[in-house]
């Protein structure tokens, strides 16, 4: 069951799969960000061989003049083992990547990660321009993460946050996710650093067309961003709305961990896949 759901939400296993995802997208108008599954390593030299790949990716995204950037997780590159290694590591990805005049996307985990990635983040962005990372709206501490980190001019990806978090951390209820994903939403569109618009929510979506419009943002200034497979017809209406829209794509031999993350967010998936079989 997992796997029929991860051949929808996961490109494959290969460089190659992510890549032939990715230039589909790209001849549909959208831009694509590719994600090498695999978080959480507890070995350095898992830690170097996940940023080797990341380098031969960013190679081959040039190599075939795809759209697309990387997205990479700091646990990934050794963040619970080493940090020092895990700095030396991102910088390796980040110095490839500029080579390409391509840009890397330091992704957000779960709260034992924020402080540390943030503070990678903040050390990497005052060294490179070709470095974003990504902020979490269910989280208490957010507003203030974002009012120290904009005078380095960040560029923000902005979610709601997928990772069970306790309710001394987090908000627990949708209404007040999404009241603080717009309080940061309107603050990042209006203060002039690049946002990438992380929602699959039409809500929101909406709100942040209003914004877009009545501040009169160029496409240049922000993105919006869904994952592979989800809510497709929202994401072809933005499009055709003259929006640039960037499609997360992961892959890698890793898919099971992120498929039951996916089931996790919405359990309803199981049961589409489900009918679907027995329909079937």
């Amino acid at each position: 069951m997992v796997g029929r759901i991860a051949r929808r939400y996961i490109a494959g296993e290969t460089m190659a799969d992510a890549i032939r995802v990715a230039r589909n997208l790209n001849v549909k108008g959208f831009r694509a960000t590719m994600d090498i599954l695999g978080e959480d390593v507890h070995r350095l030299d898992q830690a170097r061989d996940a940023a080797e790949s990341y380098r031969t990716l960013l190679s081959e995204i040039h190599r075939a003049k795809i759209d697309s950037n990387v997205s990479v997780k700091l646990t990934q590159l050794g963040l619970k083992v080493d940090t020092r290694e895990c700095l030396a590591l991102a910088e390796s990805v980040l110095t490839r990547a500029k080579e390409f005049g391509n840009f890397v996307r330091i992704d957000m985990e779960d709260s034992s990660c924020t402080s540390d990635t943030l503070e990678i983040y903040e050390q990497r962005r005052r060294r490179h321009e070709n470095v974003g990372v990504v902020i979490q709206a269910y989280l208490h501490r957010t507003v203030d993460d974002v009012t120290r980190l904009l005078p380095l001019k960040p560029n923000f990806r902005l979610c709601k946050g997928v990772y069970v978090e306790s309710a001394t951390i987090a908000y627990q209820d949708m209404a007040n996710i999404n009241r603080n994903y717009l309080i940061l939403l309107e603050r990042l569109l209006r203060s002039g650093i690049y946002v990438g618009i992380a929602t699959h929510d039409e809500h929101l979506v909406k709100k942040a067309q209003e914004w877009i419009a009545s501040v009169g943002l160029s496409p240049s200034a922000y993105e919006f961003q869904m994952l592979l497979g989800v809510t497709e017809p929202l994401r072809d209406r933005i499009r055709a709305a003259g929006h640039p829209l960037r499609v997360y794509i992961p892959f890698g031999r890793d898919w099971y961990a992120y498929s039951v993350r996916r089931l996790r967010e919405n359990p309803r998936l199981a049961g589409y896949v489900l009918k679907a079989m027995f329909t079937r």
